[in-house]
């Protein structure tokens, strides 16, 4: 309903001074008029530091404000609320200082990207190309990851039918780590404005390990363990390797992430999350079924035992480096793989040496050594950790991750081919059972708040539409012409 005017400028009712002279340029409207403003401003939420001044300026400010005037039905709304920008809490805010041309709020209602005619700003294109250009390398990552780490895999299983040495395999790759710090100058001498030597760019790097930097001491408390739990992770899986076949140490190995989240969870309190609980279990439930998809052979338990322990190993040395390293730069990260090259190399040599000379790793001649295997197989192991640790520079982690999971089918398909592998329904769910359990350990820790907001988003639109088709029906032609003409008559 409309207010009447009166001569003396005040409303017949209550006698309350209002904080603004009414707007030339603005009419009193129905209330009917404004009914998208009404549904809009039903659901407003309201910044929490200004709640009190809202409270104040509900109950205070029209008996306190300056010249009594009348405002419009709108502009009483906005006042009330706060809405569109509007801060009747401000003295010095003042009608006349607000430009003519400002935008009323059928504008406002606009996104803030949206120009007139449609167009989206440059800034907001900015951040949309800038996030699809970081899915598009989310995409080359994942299939780096995923092609690296399934090559790699497929080629130890060849290089075993000629050169039956796991240990000896594991320790001349572990000897490419080196590389990760030359690596790394590389790019930061190609990228980085601040060009530094690779003296002063290493000791800034040896920060991470402490005030004094690498000293002995520290090599051996904080490095040494580290290479130990580098050389035992993939000396069980190459060993598994030889036992059973490589889809299912693929898959096993992925429940790596689940014992990531329990360790973290008792050792490093971190929070507690049900789905992940529910992840764990999976992933136990899956080793189980692999297991008795074999029937309970003892070569096939002893293999799935040996992936089953290199998935330990993994995240033992996660948990630990977080707990007694905390989170490492991209620099730090590359000298600490690289100190894990100069130890395997100075302390592990000579395990290949006595298992050679003791013929437990045994070959006939240095040229009977499928050299190419063996380069590749490093090259491509280098490759899938450098991407792992740095590939988070340029896309999600997420994505990284789903790479591993994405090797399981590549490493089935490549099986099916040339291996005897079979296929029985026990094995194909315990595969669906652990992949659907490493899905779920990457969900973020907010996914529940995340999926409450959607949902409730989704209905409170759903009623928007409901409420927009009744009125469309109950108006007529008559409604439409008056929704017709703008919020604000000019």
């Amino acid at each position: 309903m409309g207010i009447r005017e009166f001569p003396g400028g005040a409303p017949r009712g209550k006698s309350i001074a209002v904080g603004m002279r009414r707007s030339p340029d603005v009419s009193p409207r129905r209330l009917s008029d404004i009914s998208p403003q009404l549904r809009q401003l039903k659901y407003l939420v309201v910044d929490e530091a200004i709640k009190e001044d809202l409270k104040w300026s509900r109950s205070v400010e029209d008996l306190t404000s300056g010249p009594v005037g009348l405002t419009s039905i709108e502009e009483r709304i906005l006042r009330i609320t706060g809405y569109y920008g509007y801060q009747p809490w401000a003295a010095s805010y003042k009608r006349e200082e607000r430009p003519r041309d400002s935008p009323g709020p059928a504008e406002a209602q606009a996104p803030a990207g949206a120009e007139a005619g449609g167009r989206t700003s440059p800034h907001c294109w900015r951040c949309s190309r800038a996030q699809l250009k970081k899915m598009f390398w989310g995409v080359a990552v994942v299939l780096c990851v995923c092609s690296s780490w399934a090559g790699s895999t497929q080629l130890a299983k060849l290089t075993f039918r000629k050169f039956d040495a796991p240990f000896t395999l594991t320790w001349f790759a572990t000897n490419w780590n080196f590389l990760f710090f030359p690596l790394y100058y590389v790019g930061h001498i190609c990228k980085s404005e601040e060009k530094q030597s690779v003296r002063q760019r290493y000791r800034e790097c040896c920060r991470f390990f402490g005030d004094n930097g690498l000293t002995l001491k520290v090599f051996f408390t904080k490095a040494a363990p580290f290479g130990v739990l580098w050389t035992l992770t993939n000396y069980l899986y190459l060993h598994a390797i030889k036992k059973v076949n490589t889809t299912d140490v693929s898959v096993l190995f992925c429940c790596n992430k689940a014992f990531v989240f329990l360790l973290s969870w008792i050792v490093l309190r971190d929070r507690f999350m049900g789905v992940r609980i529910v992840a764990a279990i999976l992933a136990i439930a899956g080793i189980v079924m692999m297991t008795y998809a074999d029937g309970f052979h003892s070569h096939s338990v002893i293999g799935i035992a040996l992936v089953v322990g290199s998935a330990s190993m993994s995240a033992l040395y996660k948990v630990l480096f977080k707990l007694l390293l905390g989170s490492a730069k991209f620099g730090e990260a590359a000298l600490f793989l690289s100190i894990l090259g100069v130890f395997n190399i100075f302390f592990i040599t000579c395990i290949p040496v006595i298992l050679y000379f003791t013929k437990v790793e045994y070959w006939s001649s240095f040229d009977d050594i499928p050299w190419g295997n063996l380069c590749g197989f490093s090259v491509l192991l280098l490759t899938f950790n450098i991407v792992l640790n740095f590939g988070i520079a340029v896309t999600y982690p997420t994505l990284m991750s789903a790479g591993i999971v994405l090797s399981v089918p590549v490493n089935a398909v490549v099986d099916h081919y040339t291996s005897k592998i079979v296929f029985n329904g026990v094995r194909v769910i315990a595969i669906i059972i652990i992949g659907l359990g490493f899905l779920l350990l990457l969900l973020p820790e907010e996914w529940d708040v995340w999926l409450i907001k959607l949902l409730t988003r989704l209905k409170v639109r759903k009623k928007e539409e409901t409420a927009e088709g009744g009125a469309d029906l109950g108006s007529g032609p008559q409604s439409k012409n008056r929704r017709a003409r703008p919020s604000f008559a000019r």
